[in-house]
């Protein structure tokens, strides 16, 4: 599931033949101009939601960070999102403000208070969308409690109502492994989310390791938005140092590219590029 931070990114996602999407909390913020630090409102996310759902087609996964509140607002939060045409979302268990999963320095909440949060959001999927949107626990407790606790509180999460675990922060294949067969043991049908963010506590998996390991799902988050904005960066520098876009032209979308991409044609009636024809 790459990441995609906007309807454009989604809409090329879709196109390249990828089953399904993600937005992440990193990548939106970041493409925001601030830091993911919980800044951004339910709304703005619930927006961004819209663009990449209309825009794709495809099912996503999205970030809800700690449910931008306490209970009402994570019921608000099901509700909203999937309203948006999210197919589901994960919540944390970290403190607020809350940090990227990949730095040091973070807190957790109680057990006891995520569980609550999760007991609300999955009484919230059974009435807005009878059971058929996703709630996704992640929890941070690799690099706050150790990998022990991410099981204990993984295991905690799923029997309060979670349909996936996302573990956050395992540092190599072997705690995904054993995380992985210590979860399905307790429920052999839980869904199971890996993240492969890039410069962070995780080293580069292949997607089949995770396949064979049993993972229901792979994100790349910021992989999208780290590599567009490397190449933003490498067209700036060298407009400034040149005066000229040429050495970059080779590496953009020509105008025909990105109209087809937009499913749009000049002098022709246009139709959201997700809309099935």
């Amino acid at each position: 599931m790459p990441g995609s931070f906007n309807g454009l990114v989604a809409r090329m996602t879709s196109d390249l033949g990828f089953n399904a999407t993600y937005l992440s909390g990193a990548a939106l913020t970041a493409s925001r101009g601030v830091p993911d630090i919980g800044l951004l409102s339910l709304e703005a996310f619930t927006q961004a939601i819209e663009d990449i759902y209309h825009s794709s087609g495809l099912p996503l996964i999205a970030d809800a960070d700690t449910g931008f509140g306490e209970g009402e607002m994570c019921a608000k939060t099901v509700w909203q999102y999937s309203k948006a045409g999210a197919a589901g979302l994960h919540i944390e268990d970290q403190q607020f403000p809350k940090r990227c999963g990949h730095l040091d320095g973070k807190s957790l909440i109680a057990v006891e208070d995520m569980v609550k949060k999760i007991e609300i959001c999955a009484d919230t999927r059974d009435k807005c969308s009878n059971g058929d949107f996703i709630i996704c626990a992640r929890t941070d407790a690799r690099g706050v409690e150790g990998i022990e606790s991410t099981l204990s509180r993984s295991k905690a999460y799923i029997d309060a109502g979670a349909d996936m675990i996302f573990p956050e922060g395992l540092e190599n294949v072997a705690e995904f492994e054993y995380v992985a067969q210590n979860l399905r043991s307790h429920k052999p049908g839980v869904f199971l989310l890996a993240n492969m963010t890039e410069f962070g506590k995780t080293p580069l998996i292949n997607f089949s390791e995770f396949e064979r390991m049993g993972y229901s799902c792979v994100i790349y988050p910021v992989s999208t938005l780290r590599v567009a904005m490397g190449a933003v960066a490498g067209m700036l520098q060298g407009l400034k140092e040149t005066g000229s876009v040429e050495g970059s032209i080779d590496k953009m979308l020509t105008r025909k590219e990105l109209y087809g991409l937009l499913n749009y044609t000049p002098g022709k009636e246009w139709m959201y590029p997700g809309t099935k024809k």
